[in-house]
C-alpha cells in the first residue's frame, strides 16, 4: 500500500465517504485537484448506509473525473477500500467474487471498481492517512460531511 505520509500531495482525486452513525446517513465527495487547484467535484448522499459503502461509492465517482489516458492517482483515506481493491479482490474474483470465509461485502461496488480500474490502467489507487492535515483530504471529508447534512 503506498501511503501519503510524506508530503501533502496537491494533484489526483482526493475521496472520503462516512457514515454517522454507522450505519446511518452517510455522504461522499471526490474532488479532482490538478496544481492545487479543484478542476471539478462531485458529491452526494444516502439516507441509510455504511462508511465503507460511502467510500465506495466515492472511488467509483474519482474514476469518473479522471481523465481517460492521462495518469492519476485517486486517493482514499478508507485502507479497507484500498486493500479491498489493491490486494484482496483478485482473490476473491478468481473464487467467483467470494471470500474464503463468505459472500464479498458490498460487492455491487467493489466488483465495477475493480472491473473499471482494470480498463483504466492509468489510474493508481492509493491510501492517504486520514485527519492527518494533507488539504485536499480534508476539502474531501468537507463536502462528504455538507452533502450528509444536505440530504
Amino acid at each position: 500500500m503506498t501511503t501519503a505520509d510524506a508530503g501533502d500531495p496537491q494533484d489526483g482525486v482526493f475521496t472520503d465517504g462516512s457514515a454517522t452513525p454507522n450505519p446511518g446517513p452517510g455522504g461522499w465527495a471526490a474532488v479532482r485537484v490538478e496544481g492545487g487547484v479543484v478542476l471539478d467535484e462531485r458529491s452526494g448522499a444516502d439516507p441509510d448506509t455504511t462508511n465503507n459503502r460511502m467510500e465506495l461509492t466515492a472511488l467509483l465517482a474519482a474514476v469518473d473525473l479522471a481523465p481517460v489516458g492521462v495518469p492519476c492517482v485517486l486517493w482514499s483515506d478508507s485502507q479497507l477500500a484500498v486493500r479491498t481493491v489493491n490486494e484482496w479482490a483478485p482473490a476473491w474474483e478468481a473464487r467467483g467474487w467470494r471470500r474464503k470465509a463468505g459472500p464479498v461485502e458490498n460487492l455491487d461496488l467493489v466488483r465495477p471498481l475493480v472491473e473499471v480500474l482494470r480498463t483504466r490502467p492509468e489510474l493508481e489507487l492509493r491510501w492517504i492517512r486520514a485527519h492527518a492535515g494533507h488539504r485536499w483530504n480534508e476539502y474531501a471529508d468537507r463536502l462528504a460531511a455538507a452533502a450528509s447534512a444536505a440530504r
